[in-house]
């Protein structure tokens, strides 16, 4: 799992928010929001068997799996890579664009809470 958020931080971002598409508008039926302030976002992720997403982006936070899951991440250069992770498992994730795909034959679920830069001069 860590090998995936690396390669992820090496994701070229400089394309800038244009680019940066938000999971909750672009694909709503596996993304909901459950939380918002200024500091951070958390987003209850469901697939079910077998679904799949659409690119998007996420900047860094922290997962944490609820079931065990294999999922297939399509980077935007066309690279895929396969991640498996427990259910308790609770991992840093780095910023980046991907497009998920649920590898198995039951559901997905885990929880993000993504992180929001700070604003200057800020608490």
């Amino acid at each position: 799992m860590r090998a995936l958020w690396m390669v992820l931080g090496l994701v070229p971002l400089a394309a800038g928010p244009a680019l940066a598409q938000d999971p909750v508008v672009v694909d709503s039926a596996h993304y909901k929001l459950k939380f918002e302030n200024e500091h951070v976002r958390v987003l209850r992720i469901t697939y079910g068997p077998n679904e799949e997403s659409v690119m998007h982006y996420h900047p860094a936070g922290v997962a944490v799996f609820l079931v065990d899951q294999k999922v297939q991440f399509t980077l935007p250069d066309g690279e895929t890579v396969e991640v498996e992770s427990k259910a308790g498992e609770v991992l840093w994730m780095q910023a980046g664009r991907h497009l998920p795909k649920n590898l198995m034959d039951h559901p997905l679920e885990l929880i993000l809470v993504e992180l929001k830069v700070p604003s200057a001069g800020g608490n």
